[in-house]
């Protein structure tokens, strides 16, 4: 999916709002924020997240009463910022999207963060859907035929994702693997590019979340199936590969993360400012826009939620024969 061209940095201003000072009157005469809060989207510029990041961000913008930066750091499976996050100062300037990625490539590579000692969990928000495309004038239209072409041409079914060790490359992995099939997986730093890719006719298929929308409702694409766990009320008539017999499934949320060791009073204002662009009409259009259910998790909830992720997916990336050498 593309979208006209924005800076890399974006400023969107906000103005201090009554409700924050009263709710939060120590930190408020703090002055914090007293200069722009950096908030990094992972993702390439004119890609699905990075639209939902900076409607996020503009709302964020009015709930904290500061300035808002969103800065792209795309490449590297998503995992740039919450490396970032590592080498930065806990003071709340600095915050960024965490995918559910950064639980899993430490599994499977030399990473430099660690995930369960260097972050901040500040609250979870939404959650992608998943699913593959074809071109529309692709001889494929369903998920049996790319298996049966599959079985027949091993390795020939050419198809893109977000990234090597991402969720829409690691889910296509134990679908090919429960199919019985091999595929090409051919990495890309986002979702933008890898439409550009598929369309372009490079290759023949593309594994993503909903940025492949406006392509697939302008009848440029065709979506083989979904991967949560229940079909999607926007494509009702897709089906999941779980229900197509292929016991995977995922649902990936994210959320926003800061470095280790900030303060809980800052923790929780942030985490509450954040719930309130969730209530954004704004916010919650963009979300619709690309099927993205509201997965909202406060900072305790959060980083429960990573602890418990982060066993899990050591497990799936073990058991895919993915994980690096001890």
């Amino acid at each position: 999916m593309s979208f006209p061209h924005r800076p890399r940095r974006n400023f969107i201003k906000g103005t201090l709002a009554l409700g924050a000072t009263v709710a939060f009157p120590a930190i408020a005469q703090d002055k914090y924020p007293s200069r722009p809060i950096r908030l990094l989207c992972p993702w390439p510029a004119g890609g699905s997240t990075d639209v939902v990041m900076r409607a996020i961000g503009e709302s964020f913008s009015r709930q904290i009463g500061g300035t808002v930066i969103i800065e792209n750091k795309p490449g590297a499976g998503g995992i740039l910022g919450a490396g970032e996050l590592s080498r930065a100062q806990p003071d709340g300037y600095t915050l960024s999207q965490l995918p559910l990625g950064i639980f899993r490539l430490p599994h499977m590579q030399k990473v430099s963060f660690d995930p369960m000692k260097d972050l901040t969990y500040i609250a979870c928000m939404t959650g992608y859907t998943f699913g593959m495309v074809v071109r529309s004038d692709s001889p494929i239209k369903s998920i049996k035929e790319l298996v049966e072409y599959a079985k027949a041409h091993p390795d020939g079914f050419t198809y893109g994702s977000t990234g090597t060790g991402t969720t829409p490359h690691l889910v296509v992995e134990q679908f090919a693997r429960r199919a019985g099939i091999k595929l090409l997986h051919v990495p890309f730093k986002g979702n933008a590019d890898g439409m550009q890719a598929l369309l372009g006719g490079h290759v023949m298929g593309h594994s993503d979340a909903t940025g492949w929308a406006s392509a697939v409702e302008a009848g440029r694409a065709r979506l083989l199936a979904t991967y949560g766990s229940k079909r999607t009320k926007r494509w009702p008539n897709v089906p999941t590969l779980l229900e197509l017999g292929y016991q995977t499934v995922s649902d990936s949320p994210f959320g926003i993360g800061g470095p280790k060791g900030m303060d809980p009073a800052l923790v929780k204002r942030l985490q509450d400012a954040f719930k309130k662009t969730l209530e954004d009409p704004s916010v919650i259009a963009v979300l619709e826009k690309f099927d993205q259910p509201i997965i909202y998790m406060d900072s305790a909830a959060y980083t429960k939620f990573a602890q418990e992720t982060f066993k899990e997916e050591k497990e799936t990336v073990e058991s895919l024969g993915l994980a690096k050498a001890s």
